[in-house]
């Protein structure tokens, strides 16, 4: 993988800097994607390259539900309707989880997924995670989250729509769109620029007052950049594999 390079002293800084980007987009986007089994029987997706994967190698099952649901859903039990936002849409597997939770508490949802790269249809469908979930049933609702079209709004069910935008974080810009965010993208040791007060910034100004954040990172620097651009952070119970989480509320 190639190295990030300090360009403070480069003339012509920004021309360079996006000669950068580009290269290290279409790095990742060539990089090598295995399908794995996780803990708790769930798969999941690793790039061997960087050694990461993009859910919990304990249970990827296990983590969506601690992290996004029991952390960040629970809190709105009293509400009627939601918006939700995800920084990392991946396999699509927290918004269908999220999806199975709406149909339970009667809830609508209006659900936006964000994705820089997004995975092969081929490889997801080859993710065991409707099985693991007893959800078999819902197949073409699944069918529908995976394949509907990036860019557009879509009716998955009268309580849930779906938009998912091909976006990277550093370009989103929308304010009081959200309710609730889950931010799943890689972690800050492959991917340090996503862990920013920059993108944090982004992120407060995307929820509505009083809205809620919540990652399973828990590193210092992260919990620091959240705090700076006006959350309240708590330090919560991590899932399997971690000590601790994080939760922000603006």
């Amino acid at each position: 993988m190639c190295q990030r390079l300090s360009l403070n002293l480069i003339p012509n800084r920004l021309v360079i800097q996006s000669i950068l980007i580009l290269y290290l987009c279409f790095d990742f986007k060539q990089m090598e994607r295995k399908i794995i089994q996780t803990s708790d029987g769930s798969s999941s997706v690793y790039l061997p390259e960087w050694d990461e994967n993009y859910h919990s190698k304990h249970g990827a099952i296990q983590e969506a539900y601690h992290v996004f649901i029991r952390s960040g859903l629970d809190l709105f039990k009293d509400e009627s309707s939601l918006g939700i936002l995800e920084m990392g849409f991946g396999t699509g597997l927290n918004c269908m989880i999220t999806y199975l939770e709406a149909i339970k508490r009667n809830l609508t949802i209006d659900y936006m997924g964000l994705e820089a790269y997004p995975l092969e249809s081929k490889m997801i469908f080859e993710l065991n995670h409707l099985e693991q979930l007893q959800a078999k049933k819902e197949s073409k609702v699944y069918q529908s989250i995976q394949t509907s079209d990036w860019e557009a709004r879509v009716k998955i069910s009268p309580q849930f729509n779906l938009t998912k935008r091909k976006i990277m974080f550093e370009d989103y810009q929308e304010h009081e769109v959200a309710d609730l965010i889950y931010f799943d993208a890689f972690g800050a040791r492959v991917q340090p620029e996503l862990w920013t007060e920059t993108i944090f910034k982004k992120m407060y100004e995307a929820l509505n007052n009083k809205g809620i954040i919540v990652t399973y990172a828990a590193k210092g620097s992260v919990r620091r950049a959240m705090q700076a651009v006006g959350f309240k952070v708590e330090r919560l119970p991590g899932p399997p594999g971690k000590r601790e989480m994080l939760r922000g509320i603006k």
